[in-house]
């Protein structure tokens, strides 16, 4: 299946980090998901039904992220994946967490990873 339903952009904040500064206040994280799904039954019957849908998918990821602490964005990722193959059923994903700001001299810093049901 070469499908995709993808979010760009997701913007949570969190409690997230190592140092005891950073589990006091809550940063941003920007999250870009790239989910595999087989449009087609959705597309044939002009249906919502059979679509993947944009805004529970973004509402399930945020209240993830921003409902408990994570030291590391590795662990925001893992969930993440975790979240979309087993509620949303989906056959793969690829969750790329950025952590703007976290490195003085970087425009962005974070992970991407992609996990198979």
């Amino acid at each position: 299946m070469t499908d995709q339903v993808f979010i760009e952009g997701l913007e949570c904040q969190a409690v997230i980090g190592v140092f005891e500064w950073e589990k006091q206040i809550r940063q941003k994280l920007v999250i870009d998901l790239i989910m595999g799904w087989d449009n087609r039954r959705a597309a044939e019957g002009d249906d919502y039904a059979h679509a993947l849908c944009y805004d529970t998918v973004s509402k399930a990821v945020t209240a993830l992220v921003e409902g408990h602490s994570h030291e590391l964005v590795e662990t925001v990722a893992e969930k993440i994946a975790a979240l979309l193959l087993a509620d949303f059923s989906v056959p793969w994903a690829r969750v790329r967490v950025a952590k703007p700001g976290a490195v003085a001299n970087a425009a962005n810093v974070g992970v991407s990873i992609e996990r198979m049901a």
